[in-house]
C-alpha cells in the first residue's frame, strides 16, 4: 500500500520510558510462586527486569513481546484492590518466564480463554490466588475482563476446575 502524502512530520522514534521493577514491587524475589518461575536466578531476573506505566482508565497490566518488560496501567495499579495487583503482577511474570522460553506472546488463532499462553497463566496464578486465601467465587469474579464474554469466561472456569 502506498504512504499518503502529508504535509506533516511524524517522528516515530520516541523512546520508552523504563522503571526497574523492583523500584515498584518489593519483596516478589520472596515470593514462592516466583521462584518456582526463575529458581536461583530469580532475584536476577527481578532485579533487570523493568516496567513501563501508561496512563489509561482502561487496561491492565500486560508483557512486552519485544522485550519481556511489563506494561502497566497507571489507573488499575492506583485503584484495583491489593490482591487483584498482586494476582495480576503473578501472571503477568508468568508470561516473562514465557517470553524468556521464547513463546509467542500473541496468538491471535485463539481465542483469549484458550490460549496456550494465558491458559498455562491462569492456572499458576489461579494456584497463587488459592495460596493467599482466596475464595473460590472471588477467583471466579478476578476471572471476569472487559474483553470476555460471559460464555467465554464460563469456559475459562470451567478449563480452570473452578466450577
Amino acid at each position: 500500500m502506498k504512504e499518503p502524502e502529508l504535509d506533516v512530520e511524524i517522528r516515530r522514534d520516541a523512546d520508552v520510558k523504563l522503571f526497574p521493577f523492583t523500584d515498584y514491587f518489593v519483596g516478589f524475589e520472596k515470593v514462592a510462586a516466583v521462584r518456582s518461575l526463575f529458581g536461583a536466578k530469580t532475584a536476577k531476573v527481578l532485579k533487570d527486569l523493568k516496567v513501563e506505566f501508561f496512563s489509561l482508565r482502561f487496561g491492565y497490566m500486560s508483557v512486552s513481546d519485544e522485550d519481556g518488560h511489563i506494561l502497566i496501567s497507571t489507573h488499575h495499579l492506583k485503584n484495583a484492590e491489593l490482591n487483584v495487583v498482586y494476582l495480576d503482577v503473578v501472571h503477568e511474570l508468568f508470561h516473562v518466564k514465557q517470553f524468556m522460553e521464547g513463546k509467542n506472546l500473541f496468538q491471535n488463532e485463539f481465542e483469549y480463554v484458550d490460549s496456550p499462553i494465558e491458559v498455562p497463566a491462569y492456572k499458576f496464578t489461579i494456584e497463587e490466588a488459592k495460596r493467599i486465601g482466596m475464595k473460590t467465587e472471588d477467583i471466579i469474579e478476578y476471572l471476569k475482563v472487559e474483553w470476555v464474554t460471559e460464555e467465554q469466561h464460563a469456559r475459562l472456569v470451567k478449563t480452570l476446575a473452578l466450577s
